[in-house]
């Protein structure tokens, strides 16, 4: 098990490293002048060079990838000189001295993601924390929805075999599976937020925070979470519906439920005590995946119903170029949808020992 733990991590650094890798080439290589970007309409020629010295923009690319990866890696190097590069002066961060080379220090410290470049040198750490919760907030409400919902659905599906009721359900699955989160997110928001808003009370955007100025200030506003979450979770619902359908048709087909049938149980209960239990497993297979999925495909949800998470927060830094902000972003989504997936992968090799060979 700890030999399969170590390849599954090992795995995980590689491909963290690879899209640490593409990130970084892939936002360098993009048009625009980040530096020109931040002095705006005030900039001149003395001063985009004091802001491309400052942030290393000034120096070659495969210099200011090694400087990336040294501010991400845990174990990095440290500069005592204060005319160097500015991302290695201690100022930056918090770190433990393991030795000395010269003017420079080995050093243990956590990933350092950098300033944003549009926030008055906000640390991008401190952007995610605030950002984060309210994504993972709306994750798990959308695949809460999509499981009770799809579960539900799936169930009344297989018993309905073939049923109008059936051919239904079948229709709304492959719309909900088909239909692009951004396209749901702007009908539902015009449908109900604006169409219908008078019956019933949702906002067209809203966060989960909102402020009262004339009152206690920020104040929780849970209605703002619904459409989003709603819409977020269409697309799973409609698998977890499809997977739940199916597998419950495969399980009536075993000996043991004709077993129960035979001993007189009801339908309900060979569903509740035989059947449903057995269905699952493809189901929470596909929902462990599907929850990594949506918090990296919050993004233009969370967006349209001016939702204020981490997929908005990329797009705000897209517009204005800040790129610590994007880089650091992805690479915490990507780390969680890794972390994720390992959990997952040790939940099965520990049910079914064979997954590990």
């Amino acid at each position: 098990m700890v030999r399969y733990v170590l390849k599954k991590l090992g795995y995980a650094l590689l491909t963290l490293w690879g899209v640490v890798t593409v990130i970084f080439f892939l936002f360098t290589i993009l048009p625009g002048d980040p530096a020109k970007m931040m002095l705006g309409q005030n900039e001149n020629a003395e001063q985009v060079a004091i802001v491309k010295h400052k942030y290393g923009f000034d120096k070659p690319v495969w210099q200011q990838y090694l400087y990336y990866l040294n501010d991400l890696s845990p174990v990095s190097l440290h500069s005592n000189n204060p005319s160097d590069y500015s991302f290695l002066s201690p100022d930056k961060y918090t770190a433990t001295t393991l030795f000395t080379i010269k003017n420079t220090r080995v050093v243990v410290k956590l990933p350092y993601l950098r300033e944003s470049f549009q926030k008055n040198g906000k640390p991008v750490t401190k952007v995610i924390a605030e950002t984060l919760p309210n994504t993972f907030i709306l994750a798990v409400s959308a695949i809460s929805i999509a499981m009770l919902l799809g579960v539900l659905l799936g169930i009344i599906s297989a018993v309905k075999k073939d049923s109008w009721i059936d051919r239904l359900i079948q229709l709304i699955s492959t719309l909900g599976m088909s239909v692009p989160s951004f396209f749901s997110a702007i009908v539902f928001a015009w449908l109900f937020g604006f169409v219908w808003h008078k019956y019933t009370g949702l906002n067209m955007t809203g966060s989960l925070y909102e402020v009262d100025d004339f009152g206690d200030g920020k104040y929780i506003q849970w209605k703002n979470l619904l459409l989003p979450a709603v819409v977020l979770g269409i697309r799973p619902l409609a698998v977890v519906s499809q997977l739940m359908r199916n597998s419950l048709l495969e399980v009536f087909n075993k000996d043991y439920i004709r077993t129960a049938q035979a001993k007189g149980l009801s339908f309900m209960q060979i569903i509740r005590k035989h059947a449903l239990k057995n269905a699952m497993n493809p189901v929470v297979t596909a929902i462990s995946g599907w929850f990594a999925s949506l918090l990296a495909g919050a993004v233009f949800v969370e967006y349209i119903f001016g939702w204020n998470g981490l997929g908005k927060e990329i797009v705000d830094a897209l517009n204005t170029l800040d790129l610590p902000i994007i880089m650091g972003s992805v690479i915490v989504i990507a780390s969680l949808f890794i972390l994720i997936n390992i959990f997952v992968d040790m939940i099965y090799s520990w049910l079914d020992p064979k997954v590990r060979l």
